[in-house]
């Protein structure tokens, strides 16, 4: 198979291969905000690299001073301890070769170099000490670094604002700051990496200039070839990995797909299998090419950098001999030089490369201290008037909402009432913003315009968190936590998980104990398939969980929006019969749903279409409305001077009537008399509501 061609530029090396563009349209990088960073060093010069240095470590030694102030320290001082153990020990050395280079018996310059032998294994020994400390604090202060900068962001995000959730932009904030939390703990070993890199050279310098003063120069001709051939590897074995990642994440989607339960159907129904093994197949074959032709660069680079290095470092040494045969330096003092020049090269490498990765990783810790920052500003208050009861009444005063990113509104002035002991129902067909209402009820959203009060006072004014005490939610997409099953339903009150009777209690309510009774470890079952001992449970199942989660809460608000989606016939009758029975002792029901058969007995249906609120009334009056010789209802919003029964202008003509309309389609489906008439009527029930079941139905 052909090699790929070689790489057009710098940032992105590289062509697309046949199996890339069909599958992916291209090479398949991310939009995430961490992957901007994926090429950052490739694009900055190493000197503006280094005129960072000086902050980067500014900021990781605050980050580590908050961390763990005492191993901080003790870090710092085990790494000046190692610099004054090298340079003893080479200055040691030294005395070690004059004795053994001076004139005499052999025993007795063995003998006069035995002091200065020891002091060498102590200084060593010293310095093997020190690292095992220093590994050791910086083993402690590396995971509570990660620790604390991963708090930081987390105790931000999980006070944000619904709405700022859900937009796209900040959601690629919190994305990027994910990465920095690992980008902190690199961040500490790459700056003691330096330090201790920088010790050493400095350790070095100091010894070169005491054997002789010309030596230090010496040093900084070999240093200066070294680095830049240490950065030029550096950065070509960067850009491998860059090339490289595409191909993992190419293959890597690949991967999962063939392995993944979701697509199993359709890559055995539709042959899509083999055809994907194929190109997965291709993609491997092209990979194992680009790598084959990295290492021919990498190799390229590295044998010319090493020949120019050699070249630099034979000069040196030249000079160095030089000096010893003018009888200008000692051959002892020649000798401990050459080492001396060995261990300094070694460390500079060290150094270029802890420089870089400490850029790359200051750019994700950027990243995690924004997204923290911006958190903080899309933070709910934790001020506001206390709610210490129940409301008695909610009311809605024209209100409307509109989504960040979109132009249309999701409630367009509705106005409502709730009361305290109530079933309110919320009906409309998709997009009606019945979820949208539910949502701003709970105190999740803050109306655009207009005013939702609690007994009078503003929403907007209450203290949230005792507005979130007050409200238990059943969402249409509710969360399936990849938890135990004691987990999944003591979440919503997780200071009383380990009350059994509750626990017990909300799982009958449910209808979910004898799944439970099931369950090979009952309540300390995971709910995950995939692990071991972990189990799945069916859509059906999950909602009679989520049902007893919002029991197990005993909330005074409870918000139900399509409860029973998954259920059968018969378990979605009992649960909104028992729904419906919570609001005999004053807890308020909030029932959303397109079920309409199920609201008959709640006390105020609510109709919504296109965020307009077009109807209101119990189930009897919105029937008998339209009806041949039965009573008009006028739409809310209705001008005072227009016609009974007449509809607003807008985007909500179809209102009056329209909760009839949608209950006879949905009747429809069921009776047996219109048998020939059932295609045409799907139709028209597709168009109309195109999510809604059969009244009395599931869905699915």
């Amino acid at each position: 198979m052909a090699s790929l061609p070689p790489a057009a530029g710098k940032r992105r090396p590289g062509t697309p291969t046949p199996p890339e563009q069909l599958l992916f349209g291209g090479r398949l990088r991310g939009s995430w905000g961490w992957t901007t960073h994926e090429l950052a060093r490739l694009n900055a010069s190493f000197l503006s690299i280094l005129r960072q240095i000086p902050r980067l470590f500014r900021h990781t030694v605050t980050l580590a001073w908050s961390a763990d102030p005492v191993a901080l320290v003790v870090v710092a001082v085990a790494q000046l301890g190692q610099a004054a153990a090298t340079a003893f020990g080479l200055l040691a050395t030294n005395r070690v070769l004059v004795s053994l280079f001076a004139a005499g018996p052999t025993a007795d310059r063995v003998r006069d170099a035995l002091p200065s032998l020891l002091w060498v294994a102590a200084a060593s020994a010293f310095a093997a000490t020190l690292r095992a400390v220093s590994f050791a604090a910086a083993g402690r202060l590396g995971p509570k670094v990660e620790r604390v900068a991963g708090l930081s962001m987390m105790k931000e995000v999980i006070r944000v604002e619904m709405e700022h959730i859900e937009r796209s932009d900040f959601h690629a904030v919190l994305d990027s700051g994910q990465h920095g939390q690992t980008a902190a703990r690199r961040l500490i070993e790459h700056t003691l990496g330096i330090v201790e890199a920088l010790m050493a050279l400095l350790a070095v310098s100091g010894v070169l200039a005491v054997l002789h003063p010309v030596l230090l120069p010496l040093l900084l001709a070999v240093v200066v070839p070294k680095a830049w051939g240490t950065v030029r590897a550096a950065r070509r074995t960067y850009e491998s990995v860059q090339i490289w990642l595409e191909h993992v994440r190419q293959q890597g989607a690949l991967r999962r797909l063939l392995i993944s339960q979701k697509a199993a159907p359709e890559l055995r129904v539709h042959g899509a299998g083999p055809f994907l093994l194929d190109q997965f197949d291709r993609m491997a074959a092209q990979a194992a090419d680009e790598q084959t032709r990295l290492a021919h660069l990498e190799a390229r680079t590295e044998l010319t950098t090493s020949a120019l290095s050699g070249l630099t470092a034979g000069g040196t040494y030249a000079v160095l001999a030089l000096l010893l045969t003018n009888g200008q330096l000692p051959l002892a003092s020649g000798a401990t030089a050459a080492l001396a020049l060995t261990s300094g090269t070694a460390g500079l490498r060290r150094m270029v490369s802890h420089i870089h990765h400490l850029y790359e990783q200051s750019l994700f810790m950027n990243d995690l201290i924004r997204a923290r920052e911006e958190a903080k500003k899309r933070a709910i208050p934790a001020a506001g008037v206390p709610v210490p009861e129940p409301p008695a009444v909610i009311e809605f005063d024209r209100v409307s909402f509109r989504y960040p990113e979109r132009a249309t509104p999701a409630l367009d002035n509705v106005s409502l009432t709730i009361r305290k002991g109530q079933v309110i129902a919320l009906v409309g067909a998709n997009g009606s913003g019945k979820t949208t209402l539910s949502k701003l009820l709970a105190g999740l959203y803050l109306p655009t315009s207009g005013a939702i009060t609690w007994d009078g006072t503003d929403l907007c004014a209450l203290r949230r968190d005792d507005v979130f005490g007050h409200v238990a939610l059943v969402l249409q997409d509710f969360q399936r936590w990849p938890f135990t099953a004691r987990a999944n339903v003591a979440i919503s009150r997780p200071e009383d998980i380990h009350d059994t009777t509750r626990l017990d209690a909300a799982a009958a309510y449910a209808g979910v104990d004898g799944v439970l009774g099931e369950l090979p470890h009952g309540w300390d079952t995971l709910c995950e398939k995939g692990y071991e001992g972990g189990v799945d449970l069916s859509g059906g199942q999950w909602q009679r969980v989520a049902l007893a989660r919002a029991y197990f809460r005993d909330a005074d608000i409870l918000i139900c929006d399509e409860p029973t989606s998954s259920m059968d016939p018969a378990a979605e009758i009992d649960a909104f019969r028992k729904i419906r029975a919570l609001a005999s002792a004053d807890q308020t029901i909030v029932l959303v749903t397109h079920r309409l058969h199920s609201v008959k007995e709640a006390d105020v249906i609510y109709v919504l279409d296109e965020g307009r609120l077009v109807e209101q009334g119990d189930f009897a009056t919105l029937m008998a409305a339209g009806a041949p010789d039965g009573p008009d209802t006028e739409a809310p919003g209705t001008p005072p001077d227009a016609a009974p029964g007449s509809t607003p202008a807008g985007p909500a003509a179809d209102g009056p009537h329209l909760f009839r309309r949608l209950f006879e389609l949905q009747s429809l489906q069921y009776r047996t008399d219109t048998l020939d008439a059932v295609p045409t009527q799907r139709r028209r029930t597709r168009d109309a509501t195109p999510d809604q079941s059969p009244a009395g139905g599931a869905t699915g």
